[in-house]
């Protein structure tokens, strides 16, 4: 791990990994949401960005108030930003030092791409023998398709959730989020902290190659062996999933929805009696999971009908108290009202410079002795070029004004945004 002077430099970070120093490269979401991850548990990511420019994500997002991204600053937030230019000689040099001097290296450029520039982890590792690189790809390191292009609207394809995403009456569907690219990252977090761990035990690191087709694979449970042993293939089912009953989303007198999952045995006789027909739990055509299941849609149906002469709230109170799971379909508004959220903190306030208070998610899970927390707003480009130049590689004024008048890294600047974080609910 970097050294322990490095860690109590900033003593404003929180969490388990307040002694890792992450290496960011690579860009959009795939890559950077791990970096997220391991920020958020306080280790120290510094994000590698090309000078001038910085990662598109700055500018992504469906609103933009004052022109600013609103995903970058979830995406972005607790790491340091420096500008380097990883494409010349010079840069490759600096990327060198900052290895012998880091834990982790995070990259997903398309394989080969750091092989190209000379960063390969045969060279890094000559380096810095402990160090983990993480490389996050459409699909993966080796294999016939390893060199081409891979996003994770592909991977979720390829993986096999597309497929079974959506109303069997329409062509597959994608999630609303990209979850192709956030699982892959989650994996790599993963695959890096046992590398971590290991490392612990052999005292050299490794690489953790995380492909997003085998990520989003990972996930989806046993349909590969239901093809191969009963030539099953899996369809869409919508809001279903057969012959697990009941489990929908039911509508109610006032125009909204509940969802109500009641398929276990025990649960369905709770359902049953908050329907005021305790009978059905012991009726043989719904008192068993394959009984029910043979008559999903007669179940749903029924359920549907009850549900449909009670306003969203009085049902929800009436089946907590059968303990019968229940939920509402939340939208953002749903979720920043909900009392369970504030008590949890969920959902935390962030100061920004520019936006004021930002709502977004709070750092997941919890831990209860070495929580994580947002300690800082996503930085501004090149924020940190002279925290990280002149103070962790110790180059002195001649040779980054050098430097930076050949463009391979950004300037120093002074005066950049330092917001913390306002956790206040």
């Amino acid at each position: 791990m970097s050294a322990p002077q490095d860690a109590a430099r900033d003593a404003s970070r929180r969490g388990p990994l307040t002694d890792l120093r992450v290496i960011e490269m690579g860009q959009l979401l795939a890559g950077p949401f791990c970096g997220q991850l391991l920020a958020d548990f306080g280790a120290e990511v510094i994000k590698i960005e090309q000078p001038g420019q910085g990662d598109p994500m700055r500018e992504w997002g469906r609103e933009k108030p004052h022109g600013l991204s609103l995903w970058w600053p979830v995406i972005a937030r607790n790491k340091k930003s420096i500008e380097l230019n990883a494409r010349g000689a010079e840069g490759q040099q600096l990327i060198k030092d900052l290895v012998a001097k880091s834990d982790i290296l995070l990259e997903n450029f398309r394989p080969g791409t750091l092989e190209k520039w000379g960063l390969g982890y045969d060279v890094l590792s000559k380096i810095n023998p402990r160090l983990i690189m993480i490389r996050v790809s459409g699909y993966g390191q080796t294999g016939p398709y390893a060199s081409k292009a891979g996003y994770g609207a592909i991977g979720e394809a390829m993986g096999g959730l597309r497929y079974v995403v959506g109303d069997p009456s329409s062509p597959p569907s994608r999630m609303g989020i990209s979850i192709g690219d956030t699982m892959a990252a989650t994996f790599a977090c993963l695959g890096g902290l046992m590398a971590l761990h290991s490392l612990h035990r052999t005292g050299h690191g490794q690489v953790v190659d995380s492909a997003i087709y085998e990520a989003v694979l990972a996930i989806m449970e046993s349909l590969v062996t239901e093809y191969d042993k009963a030539d099953f293939i899996r369809e869409r089912t919508g809001a279903i999933l057969p012959n697990v009953a009941p489990s929908n989303v039911y509508p109610t007198r006032d125009g909204r929805m509940v969802l109500i999952a009641a398929n276990q045995d025990s649960v369905f006789k709770r359902l049953a009696e908050a329907m005021g027909q305790p009978e059905l739990g012991n009726d043989p055509r719904y008192a068993t999971h394959g009984a029910r299941g043979e008559r999903q849609k007669e179940l749903d149906d029924l359920i549907g009908a009850w549900t449909m002469t009670i306003d969203a709230e009085p049902l929800g109170e009436l089946l907590d108290a059968h303990g019968v799971p229940r939920g509402d379909i939340y939208r953002a508004p749903d979720m920043l009202a909900d009392a369970h959220f504030k008590a949890r903190e969920a959902i935390v306030k962030v100061l920004h410079p520019r936006f004021g208070e930002l709502n977004m998610q709070n750092v997941a899970p919890k831990l209860s002795d070495t929580p994580g927390a947002i300690i800082a707003s996503a930085p501004d480009l090149g924020q940190h070029n002279r925290e990280v130049y002149e103070g962790i590689l110790k180059l002195g004024r001649e040779r980054i004004e050098e430097l930076v008048a050949a463009g391979v890294i950004g300037p120093m600047r002074d005066g950049a945004q330092t917001a913390a974080a306002a956790m206040a609910g």
